[in-house]
């Protein structure tokens, strides 16, 4: 995998138009806040229709009221995605000094981002698990299986906490140095927690819960603008897609290859203290 020493030194060999000042094009100085409304646009067109409806089901009974820590994420999700598009348009409007200021923020919501998710996927596996064992014998069957959905879930929402913050931690450190790297890996780390959003717009084509193929095209589609732009007035690719992909790939495979087997669904349960 790449090092930033080594990224440092490819950026000196080639010009990164995406970044430093004057940006010849203006695509260049606003793609990034343009990726920050589209990813915001994934987000609100996946969850406020779902959201309205489960609020309904919670109004009538037919469903649990939500855990706090859903709350907590929905907040934590809402406000990084917020800091995201104002801190690229600060950025594109030359504001770097309040860029950086305002860039504290985003230091405390990563991590605490990545602590809540880690307490919320057990918190609605249990959630689930015993609604299930409470269930009617009629209604147990169909519980169940939801529990073995979910189990499959989980292992997308491993990989996204894993990998969201692996690439932020790689963001965060290459700040002050590579503003490239810094700017990309911001992107591409949020990008991993887009098919949750995805796949709550019911209309889009998802292969779920079959498979987990949609899951990762979808992530490919919601990054391409910023990744063809790239391409097209670098001409190279950037190290940070090469980093991305070089985690991504083999978490792919490990994740297709676990997918709905027995092993998993055991190694599942055990996880999550119910095996």
């Amino acid at each position: 995998m790449a090092t930033l020493a080594d990224t440092q030194a490819i950026q000196k060999a080639r010009r990164d138009a995406l970044s430093g000042t004057p940006r010849a094009h203006a695509v260049d100085r606003w793609i990034f806040v343009g990726m920050a409304v589209w990813f915001i646009a994934i987000v609100l067109a996946g969850f406020i229709p779902d959201s309205i409806m489960k609020v309904g089901l919670v109004q009538s009974g037919q469903r649990a009221p939500f855990p706090i820590v859903l709350h907590m994420h929905a907040v934590l999700m809402g406000s990084f995605l917020l800091l995201m598009l104002a801190q690229s348009w600060l950025m594109a409007t030359g504001r770097k000094a309040q860029h950086m200021r305002l860039g504290l923020a985003g230091m405390v919501l990563a991590p605490a981002l990545v602590v809540v998710g880690f307490i919320l996927a057990p918190t609605m596996y249990h959630m689930l698990w015993d609604a299930a064992q409470a269930a009617p014998a009629g209604k147990q069957a169909e519980l169940q299986g939801a529990l073995g959905i979910w189990e499959d879930i989980l292992l997308l929402q491993i990989r996204i906490g894993v990998t969201f913050a692996i690439f932020m931690a790689i963001a965060l450190a290459a700040r002050i140095r590579d503003s490239g790297m810094h700017k990309r890996m911001i992107f591409l780390a949020v990008a991993m927690a887009l098919p949750a959003g995805f796949d709550r717009i019911p209309w889009l084509w998802s292969t779920m819960p079959v498979s987990p193929l949609s899951a990762d095209v979808w992530v490919l589609v919601a990054v391409a603008p910023m990744f063809l732009w790239d391409v097209i007035r670098n001409r190279w690719v950037h190290p940070a897609y090469v980093i991305w992909l070089a985690l991504n790939i083999p978490l792919s495979v490990a994740v297709f290859g676990l997918w709905d087997t027995p092993w998993w669904h055991h190694a599942a349960r055990q996880i999550m203290g119910v095996g």
